[in-house]
Parts: structure tokens; sequence; C-alpha cells
């Protein structure tokens, strides 16, 4: 008895009992969702899917993992933090969902350990279902790293050892690519397309809040910055008539059809399309009324 006492002592002081790691145990059956950028603005790109998630009363976070500094043509990089991280706030109040930005540099993101654990735990402490974010092949280096930091997080989320301060998942999320039209090394492949024409509305809206980019930075830097009008109305008709075309749904006109039937499906103006990665748990035709209930 007392070698016992002795030895379950000795655990004790040495903190190696033996207890069994924690996981992340959902307090509800709601869908949790992440969806991951680079910058303040990118994760605007899923913004009807967003609305429509929110809506059907899943639990939502947008994250860009830059603080966006370097996104403009005069202001510091300090005071333009502060704005975006302000315009990225707003546009998540827009749709009724939490929106936050990490403290890395805009244009110096990289795939490094450390960044990797900040993306588990995001994952991690959202209880995430599904992760939304971008293909590791697009022109930006922050949108290129962004895709690996995720792809290179999704199994980890569910290995207790690594980042043991932060319970593990003991489900592997859903990892789905966001969006582009780069071919190299190759094209994207929608495996769901969520037609959003009853929403795009509320994704300008968003939009619409980035005022630093949609109507400073990014027209300065396509030389197009004489075209910006200066109401606020007329910026957000303006807003609506270029930005709306980021979502035409014609490239997906089969899958819609497939997917929505022939009379609503060649109707659609406006979807957001998503690739499953292959990472994860996989979308499937048996689970996908599940991850995309108005679907």
């Amino acid at each position: 008895m007392k070698i016992l006492k002795s030895i379950l002592s000795g655990l004790l002081l040495t903190g190696t009992c033996v207890m069994v790691q924690a996981q992340q145990v959902k307090t509800d059956n709601r869908l949790h969702v992440i969806i991951i950028g680079a910058h303040p603005d990118d994760p605007d790109e899923v913004g009807g899917t967003a609305y429509k998630w929110a809506q059907a009363g899943a639990d939502v976070l947008m994250v860009s993992l830059t603080n966006g500094d370097a996104g403009h043509q005069t202001l510091d990089s300090e005071t333009l933090a502060k704005v975006r991280r302000e315009e990225a706030r707003r546009a998540g109040e827009v749709i009724g969902v939490r929106y936050i930005t990490l403290d890395n540099h805009d244009g110096q993101l990289m795939p490094t350990y450390e960044n990797r654990l900040q993306v588990i735990k995001l994952i991690r402490e959202q209880k995430a279902d599904i992760v939304i974010f971008p293909r590791p092949y697009d022109y930006h280096p922050d949108h290129r790293y962004t895709g690996q930091l995720v792809l290179d997080a999704a199994y980890m989320v569910t290995v207790p050892k690594i980042l043991p301060e932060v319970p593990f998942l003991e489900k592997n999320p859903v990892f789905l690519y966001t969006y582009d039209q780069f071919v190299h090394p190759e094209p994207f492949k929608a495996d769901v397309c969520v037609a959003i024409d009853d929403v795009i509305e509320k994704k300008i809206d968003m939009y619409h809040q980035h005022t630093s980019q949609m109507y400073e930075w990014l027209p300065f830097n396509r030389g197009e910055l004489d075209q910006v009008p200066k109401g606020e109305k007329e910026r957000r008709e303006w807003l609506g008539k270029t930005w709306a075309k980021r979502s035409n749904a014609e490239p997906f006109r089969d899958i819609l059809i497939e997917h929505y039937g022939k009379e609503k499906g060649s109707k659609v103006k406006y979807c957001e399309p998503f690739q499953d990665s292959g990472y994860g748990t996989r979308l499937t035709k048996e689970n996908i009324k599940k991850y995309f209930p108005f679907y």
C-alpha cells in the first residue's frame, strides 16, 4: 500500500499521471464553420454562403491570417492595420458573424511551424466542421501560403500531442477550397456550387465596408482610381456593378443544373463554388446536405 501511494505521489509531482488528453467537445448541435483568408476582405469571397450558413443557425468565423498592413498607397502600416481590422469587423457585422484579423504582416506570411500552430489553434477553438480556404496556387504569396498552412494543419488538428494546450478535434473537418481561375498545376473543379442570387447584395455590402481596399488601394493598384465615384451611394452602386461579376454563375452552369434542377439551375446569375481539397472528411452526396443545409 505504501509503495502504491509512493508511486501515485511521484506521478502527481511530475505531472505524468495517466490522463486522457482533452478533446474539443461541442455543446450544441450547430454547424461550425471557419473561413480562412490571407487578408481582410479575402474571406468575403464566400460572403453569400457565409450569410446563408449564419441564417441557418451555424456558428461562422471569418479569419484573415494577416493584418493587411501593406495594401495601401498612402496610409502608414500601423494605421492601415487598425483600419482594416475595423473594416473586417464591420463586414462580419453585415451578415452577423465574427470576423477577426491576426497580427502577421501583409506580404510576409510564411508556412512556418509557428504559423501552422496558429491555424491549428483557430480550427480547434472554432470546433470546426467545415474549413474554407484558398488553393495554394495563387499569384499572391500570402494567398498561396494561407492555402499551404491550412493543408499542413488539416491532419494535425486531430493529433493530441500537437499543441496539447488546445483540445484536439475528435473528427477531422471538411476542408474546401474557394474558387480561383489559375490553371497550373491544375484548374479549380467545383464539387458544390451555392446559388447566391438572393444574398448577392449582402455580399456587396460586406465588400462596401472595406473602404481602404475597394475604393482606394485596389483601384490605385490597377490604375483605375479615377473611375471611383466620390459619393457614398454612387460608390456602392459602382461596386455592385463591378464586383458582382466576380460571382458570375455561367462557368458553373452544368453543376448548378445538376444540383438545383434545370429550371432553377438555368436561371442562377450568381454563385459561390467550392472544391473538396481531399483532406479531412470528404464531401459526399450523402453528407452534402448536412454541411450545406440550404443546398
